[in-house]
This record gives C-alpha cells, sequence and structure tokens, in this order.
C-alpha cells in the first residue's frame, strides 16, 4: 500500500468516527435537555443503532456487495446522511426527531462495513496493516469529543441550558459531507461476488453460522455476548447525562479517556491474551464491566471524581477484552468456510438484538429512578447493569471450559 492511499485510508476511517463520535455521545444529554424526551423515548433513538446494525447486512449483502462499488455507495449514504443530520439539528420535537434519526441510522450503519470493505480491498496483509488505519477511527471519535468540550463547550453547564448541543448535528453534518465527496476519490473496491450467484437470507445474516451453536462452549460465549451488551448499553445511553447532572465540567472530552483506553488495551491485549488464555481475558472484561458501574454507583463529580474517571478509563478492558477476543475467538471456531458468516452472525446478535434490549431495559430504569427536580437516583440506576454483568460473569465463569486459542496478530 503506497502513502497515498494509505493516507486517503487514514482520513476516511477518521471522518467515519468522527462523525458518529460527533453526535452519538452527547445524544442522550441532547434529548433530556432540549428536546425534554423521557428515559423510554431516549432509549427510542439510542435502539436505532441496533435496528441499524440488524438491517445494515442487507444493504451490503443485497446491494453493494453485488452491484455497486464500495466507495460509491459509501459516498451515497454519507451525502444522504448529511442531509438528515441537518434537519435533526433543527428539531426540537421528538415525534419529528425519531423517524429522522431511525433512518440516519439506516443509513450510517452499512458505512462500517464499507469501510473495512474498502480498507481491506488495498491491503496484502490485512492482519498487520488493519490496525494501523483503524486506529484513525478512535483518534476521530476523541477529537470530535475534545472539540465539543474544549473548543465550542457546548456541553459545558452554559452550553447545555442556551441548546447548543443541536450544534453536534451541523457539525457532523459538515463531516458526512465531506466523507461523502470524499468517498468517491477512494482507491475503486467494485463488487466481488458473482451477479447470478444466489442470495439467500442465510448467506445475508450470517445463518450459515449457526451450526456452531452445536459447539457447547460457543454456545456459551454467544448467549454471553447478547446478554453482556445489556449492561453496555446502559453506558452508551446514560453515561454522558450521568456525567452532566453529576456536575462534571466538560464530560464529552473527559470520555474519551475511554477511546485513549481502548487504543492502549488494544496494543496489550495480544500479551494478555497469550498470558491468560481467552476464558481468564473475557472473565475480567466482565469483571471491569461490574467494577465501573460500581465505580459510577458511587463516585461523584467532588471528591470522588477519581471513581469517575477510573470508571471510563475502564472501558479499553470492557470493550477490548470482550468484543475483540470474541472476534478472535469467532474466527478460531468457524473455519474458512465460515468465517464471514459467524463474525456477521456475532455482530448481528449484540449490536442488534442484545443492544436493542439493553437500551429499551436502560430506559425503562431510568424513567422509574427519576427524581422530582428531574434528575436521576444514578446510584440505583448504575447498580443494575453492575449487577446483571455480575451474573453474567458468573454464568460464562461457571459454564464455559477453558480451550486453548491462539492468538494470531
Amino acid at each position: 500500500m503506497n502513502a497515498k492511499i494509505r493516507a486517503q485510508l487514514s482520513i476516511m476511517m477518521f471522518l467515519e468516527f468522527f462523525i458518529w463520535g460527533g453526535w452519538f455521545v452527547t445524544l442522550g444529554t441532547f434529548l433530556g435537555n432540549n428536546i425534554k424526551a423521557n428515559g423510554g423515548e431516549i432509549s427510542m433513538a439510542f435502539s436505532t443503532q441496533s435496528w441499524g446494525a440488524i438491517i445494515a447486512p442487507f444493504v451490503i449483502g443485497l446491494i453493494a456487495d453485488r452491484f455497486f462499488n464500495a466507495e460509491r455507495i459509501l459516498g451515497i449514504l454519507h451525502i444522504l446522511g448529511a442531509g438528515l443530520l441537518y434537519l435533526m439539528y433543527g428539531i426540537s420535537d421528538f415525534e419529528l426527531f425519531y423517524p429522522i434519526v431511525f433512518g440516519y441510522m439506516i443509513l450510517y450503519m452499512p458505512t462500517l462495513a464499507l469501510v473495512n470493505s474498502v480498507s481491506f480491498n488495498q491491503m496484502k496483509n490485512p492482519a498487520k496493516e488493519f490496525s494501523y488505519i483503524r486506529v484513525f477511527g478512535t483518534l476521530g471519535w476523541i477529537v470530535a469529543g475534545l472539540v465539543i468540550s474544549y473548543v465550542f463547550h457546548w456541553d459545558s453547564e452554559s452550553g447545555i441550558a442556551e441548546g447548543m448541543l443541536k450544534n453536534t448535528f451541523l457539525m457532523t453534518a459538515i463531516a458526512s459531507l465531506v466523507l461523502g465527496l470524499f468517498s468517491f476519490a477512494l482507491p475503486k473496491t467494485p463488487p466481488r461476488v458473482d451477479k447470478t450467484q444466489k442470495v439467500t437470507l442465510s448467506n445475508v445474516l450470517g445463518l450459515d453460522a449457526l451450526n456452531l451453536l452445536k459447539d457447547r462452549n460457543f454456545l456459551i460465549f454467544f448467549i454471553s455476548s447478547v446478554l453482556i451488551c445489556i449492561p453496555l448499553a446502559f453506558y452508551y445511553q446514560n453515561a454522558n447525562p450521568f456525567l452532566v447532572e453529576a456536575g462534571m465540567e466538560y464530560p464529552t472530552g473527559k470520555m474519551t479517556i475511554g477511546q485513549i483506553s481502548e487504543i492502549l488495551f488494544m496494543l496489550l491485549l495480544p500479551y494478555f491474551f497469550t498470558k491468560w488464555g481467552f476464558k481468564k481475558t473475557i472473565l475480567v472484561a466482565m469483571l471491569a464491566w461490574v467494577l465501573r458501574y460500581i465505580l459510577f454507583a458511587f463516585g461523584n463529580a467532588d471528591e470522588l471524581t477519581f471513581m469517575l474517571l477510573m470508571g471510563i478509563a475502564l472501558h479499553g478492558i470492557c470493550y477490548d477484552f470482550f468484543f475483540v477476543s470474541g472476534q478472535i475467538y469467532t474466527d478460531s471456531k468457524a473455519g474458512e468456510k465460515h468465517k464471514s458468516a459467524a463474525q456477521g452472525l456475532i455482530t448481528l446478535a449484540t449490536y442488534g438484538v442484545g443492544m436493542l434490549i439493553g437500551f429499551w431495559i436502560a430506559g425503562k430504569i431510568t424513567d422509574i429512578y427519576i427524581l422530582e427536580n428531574n434528575t436521576h437516583d444514578w446510584e440505583i440506576v448504575w447498580i443494575y447493569p453492575a449487577a446483571f454483568a455480575l451474573f453474567v460473569l458468573l454464568f460464562f465463569a461457571i459454564l464455559f471450559k477453558n480451550e486453548k486459542i491462539t492468538y494470531k496478530s
């Protein structure tokens, strides 16, 4: 891969995740303060990510993989997405906001697979080259948070009171338009699937990998993956509103500590995976989730601010040690024929089904513990995902039998 292509792919990945991180992190705070949405409505808005993840395979499997260059459909989706983000910028009513954010996520979620396709198509050794491109995506998410907090101060107390968080949609609409136009200059990535080949629902959704569930260990891992996404949804949906209500200054910028941690632990994962093995690595991830929510439950933005910051910093262990390890495990179990199908099935189960359930539960619980002054009893709210993560940890620890998996970097 030459320097020009490397630079193009890096810019593409940076903008892809700058767009997502630039509005999704503060969505709960925006909806609660600008639109006066309740917990159930906020959970509906967040669940559009899950619906997008469920529908995305149809866009990729039925359209992108068969009829159009990946970079072209990436460009079209982001240009259309820019228009919807701009519409969200001007809306102050949830009934109008919801269908637009739903439509946007149907457009956006397929682009996550498309940027990977464009990248892989230019690589001779994706296992070694991809991480150096993908890290720019994490940097894009970090920069978005820092810009919101430390450049424009949209998430400051005064910024939130003045409704400035709506500007996150304008900022990301511009970035989406830029990426949409830029995509047409990316290296050509033609469809590789034979158009005459029959496409089945099983192929598109990765259901060809369902036979893997006959393996008892994989079944336990699969169930655990779905269940652990329920407490994960609490973090995505509630972390920013919680930090705002707790009185933390520039919460969005501070939440980027989680992405910095993600980069660090991604680099450390090969060592720990080799040293501990798959089961212990997964258990450490689950334990980190329990600890994170306990820190959130009992920390505050005064003398115990360090507890909140530690909870944010645990994101790297929570995410990398579970999801990346899980992808490695799934790859090792699938075999050459079903590798893509198996990864697609896990994605559908976690970001689709698991988080869809999680967002719904998080919304219900958040509404139950709302106080008279329109704040929340966060101590009790965070105990729920902590307890549930502990349950999943025990479930996995007891039922999953240890097996040796080799980490291939």
